[in-house]
C-alpha cells in the first residue's frame, strides 16, 4: 500500500465526519476548513481560492466524496512531501472524527488510546471505502495485543465472537466498533488499565511507528569514552537513542543502510556482552544487559539491514501485503468456485427438466401403451369369438365333406383296382418292345466299332512309317550341324583370346605412354622455371636486352591415351592393326 492510501483512509475519516447529515456531501466552506488544515498540518502552501476555482462550475450545494478527490489529488496530495509529522496529520483528522463517532464514558480506555487503535485500524484495514477491517486482521491486530501484554491468546473466545459476526451477518468491522471492542475489555479480562494501555502502545510503535525493538542499553562515547545508559529504538532504517524511556530528549541517530554491519566484541573495561555496530558514517560500541539480550538486538540490527540490501519494506508492512494477496488469491478462488457452483446448478437444473420431461414423455408413452393394450386386448377377444363360430361352421362342414369323401373312396379303389390290372398288362407289353429294340442297337453298334477299329489301325501304321523316316532324316541332318557348330565355337574362342590379348597390350601402352607424357610435363615446367628465372636475372643486368621467347606449338593430338601419347604415324599403324583384327575376328564369326 503506498503512503498516499495512508493518508487518504485518515482524510476519509475527517471528510465522513464532516457529513453530519450522512447525505455523502460535505458543504464548501467546510471543505476550505479541511483543506487548510491538511495544507497546514502537511506544509504545503495553501491556495484559498482553489477550492472556488476547480469547482466555479458546480452549483452552490455541497461537495461529495468523488468530487473532492480531485481536488484533493492536484492541490494537496501531488505536493506532499516528507517533511511532515504523521502523527501530527492523523492527530487532526482524529480530532475532526472522535467527537461525532466516540463514546468516551464507556470505554477502559483513554483518547490517546483510542487514538493509536484508529491508527492501527487505518494500517490493517482494506483499500475500499467505507474503510473496514476483515476477520482475519481483528485476529491479527488481538493477537498482537495479548502478546503484547503478557497474556495467553484463547482461539475458543475469538470464535464465539467471529460466530457472533456472521449471526448478525457481519464480516468486518468500522474503526469506531474496533476501539469499542477493545475499550470494552472482551479480550483482556485480568488485566489492569495499565497493561491494556502499554500493550496498545507497544503493538502502535510496532505497527504504525516501525519500531521493531527498543529498550535500555550502554553505549560508549566518542569523545569522552565513557559509558551512559541509553534508551535505544530500533526502526528499519535507523536506531535511535534517548535519555530516558520517555523519549523527552533524543541524543542520537545511528543511520541504517546496505552497507551496514553488526558484529560481536569481545569483554572489555569489566563491560560484557558487547556488540560493535559499523555505519557508513561512524562505528558504535554497544553494551547490552545480557546475552539473550545482545543475540536479540544483534539479530534484529542483522534483520534490518538485510531488508534493506533487499529493498523489501518491514516485516509487519510484508506480513500485512502477504496476507491481502492471500485474500485476494482466496476471494478470487471462492468467487471461481461460486461460478462454478453456478455453472453446476444451472446444468444441473437443466438436467432437472431434461428428466422431467423424459418422465412426462415416458408416462405419456405408458398411457398411450395401456390403451393400445386395451385395444388390441378388445380386438383379440372380437376375433377368438369370430374364430370359434367359424371353426364350429367348418366341424360341420367337415363331417359333411368326410360322409361323401368316404363314399367317393369306395367307388375310387374300384375303379383304381381296374386302372392297376390295365397298367400291368400295358407294362409288360413295353417291357418285352423294348428288349427286342436294344438287342437290335447292340448288334449295330458291334458291327460298327470293328469296323472303326480297323480304320484306325490302318491310319496309325501309316503314321509311324511317316514318323520313321523323319527320324532318319533328323537324324542325318542333326550330326552334320553339330560337327559345323563346334567349328564356329573353336573358331569365336580363339578369336577372342586373341582380341583379349591385343587390349591387354594396348592398356599396357597407353599405361608407358602416360607415364612418358608426365615425364615431359615435369622437364617442359622445370625448363619454364629456368626459362623466367634467366629473364629474371637478364632483365635486372640488362634492361635494353630482349629474351628470345619460344614458339607456339601446334595442336596437339588428344587420344583415348592422353594428350600427345604418340606421333601420327603411329596413330596410322594403330588403327590399321585395330582395323586387320576387327576383320579377322568378323571373318572367323
Amino acid at each position: 500500500m503506498s503512503a498516499r492510501e495512508d493518508l487518504l483512509k485518515s482524510i476519509w475519516h475527517a471528510f465522513t465526519a464532516l457529513d453530519v447529515d450522512h447525505s455523502g456531501k460535505v458543504s464548501k466552506s467546510q471543505l476550505k476548513v479541511l483543506s487548510h488544515n491538511l495544507c497546514t498540518v502537511m506544509r504545503i502552501p495553501h491556495d484559498p481560492v482553489a477550492l472556488e476555482e476547480h469547482f466555479k462550475d458546480d452549483d452552490e450545494g455541497p461537495v461529495s466524496n468523488q468530487g473532492y478527490m480531485p481536488y484533493l489529488n492536484k492541490f494537496i496530495l501531488d505536493k506532499v512531501t516528507d517533511n511532515f509529522d504523521r502523527q501530527d496529520f492523523n492527530r487532526m483528522c482524529w480530532t475532526l472524527c472522535c467527537r461525532k463517532n466516540l463514546d468516551q464514558n464507556q470505554l477502559l480506555i483513554s483518547n490517546d488510546d483510542a487514538f493509536r487503535i484508529w491508527c492501527i485500524f487505518n494500517f490493517l484495514s482494506e483499500d475500499h471505502y467505507p474503510l473496514v477491517m476483515v476477520a482475519e486482521e481483528i485476529e491479527y491486530f488481538l493477537r498482537k495485543l495479548t502478546e503484547a501484554m503478557g497474556g495467553s491468546w484463547v482461539e475458543e473466545r475469538f470464535e464465539d465472537y467471529k460466530l457472533q459476526l456472521i449471526s448478525k451477518q457481519e464480516q468486518s468491522l468500522s474503526a469506531w466498533q474496533l476501539i469499542t471492542l477493545v475499550g470494552s475489555g472482551r479480550f483482556s479480562k485480568g488485566m489492569d488499565r495499565q497493561s491494556l494501555s502499554m500493550g496498545i502502545q507497544e503493538v502502535y510503535q510496532e505497527l504504525i511507528l516501525d519500531v521493531l525493538k527498543q529498550g535500555y542499553m550502554m553505549k560508549k562515547g566518542h569523545k569522552r569514552k565513557n559509558w551512559t545508559e541509553r534508551w535505544f529504538m530500533l526502526k528499519p532504517t535507523s536506531i535511535s537513542y534517548y535519555i530516558s524511556e520517555d523519549q523527552a530528549e533524543k541524543k542520537g541517530d545511528i543511520v541504517l543502510d546496505q552497507h551496514c554491519s553488526v558484529e560481536p566484541l569481545p569483554d572489555k573495561e569489566g563491560k560484557k556482552c558487547l556488540f560493535f555496530i559499523r555505519s557508513s558514517q561512524k562505528g558504535f560500541e554497544i553494551s547490552a544487559s545480557d546475552k539473550k539480550k545482545k543475540q536479540e538486538w544483534m539479530h534484529a540490527i542483522q534483520t534490518c539491514v538485510n531488508l534493506l540490501r533487499a529493498g523489501r519494506p518491514a516485516p509487519h508492512c510484508e506480513a500485512r501485503q502477504k496476507r491481502r494477496e492471500l485474500r485476494l488469491k482466496q476471494l478470487a478462488n471462492q468467487e471461481e468456485l461460486e461460478m462454478r457452483m453456478k455453472e453446476l446448478q444451472t446444468a444441473n437444473e437443466a438436467k432437472q427438466h431434461e428428466l422431467e420431461d423424459m418422465r412426462k414423455a415416458l408416462e405419456e408413452a405408458a398411457a398411450n401403451a395401456a390403451e393400445e393394450e386395451r385395444r388390441r386386448l378388445q380386438t383379440q377377444t372380437e376375433l377368438q369369438d369370430r374364430y370359434r363360430l367359424d371353426l364350429e361352421r367348418e366341424k360341420m362342414v367337415r363331417q359333411q365333406m368326410e360322409e361323401q369323401v368316404a363314399q367317393k373312396s369306395t367307388e375310387l379303389e374300384q375303379y383304381l383296382q381296374r386302372v392297376q390290372e390295365m397298367e400291368d398288362m400295358y407294362r409288360r407289353l413295353e417291357d418285352a418292345l423294348e428288349d427286342e429294340r436294344r438287342a437290335r442297337q447292340d448288334e449295330e453298334t458291334v458291327r460298327k466299332l470293328q469296323a472303326r477299329l480297323l480304320e484306325e489301325e490302318a491310319a496309325k501304321r501309316a503314321e509311324l512309317e511317316q514318323i520313321h523316316l523323319r527320324q532318319q532324316r533328323a537324324i542325318s541332318e542333326t550330326e552334320a550341324e553339330k560337327q559345323e557348330l563346334e567349328k564356329e565355337r573353336v573358331a569365336k574362342e580363339s578369336a577372342l583370346q586373341d582380341a583379349m590379348e591385343q587390349l591387354k597390350q594396348l592398356e599396357n601402352e597407353r599405361q608407358g605412354a602416360l607415364e612418358q607424357y608426365q615425364t615431359v610435363m615435369k622437364k617442359l615446367e622445370d625448363a619454364t622455371n629456368n626459362t623466367k628465372t634467366w629473364k629474371h636475372k637478364v632483365a635486372e643486368q640488362e634492361g635494353f636486352l630482349r629474351l628470345i621467347q619460344p614458339g607456339s606449338k601446334g595442336q596437339k593430338l588428344i587420344t583415348n591415351w592422353g594428350p600427345a601419347a604418340f606421333s601420327d604415324a603411329e596413330l596410322s599403324l594403330r588403327e590399321k592393326k585395330w582395323q586387320e583384327m576387327k576383320n579377322q575376328v568378323t571373318q572367323a564369326q
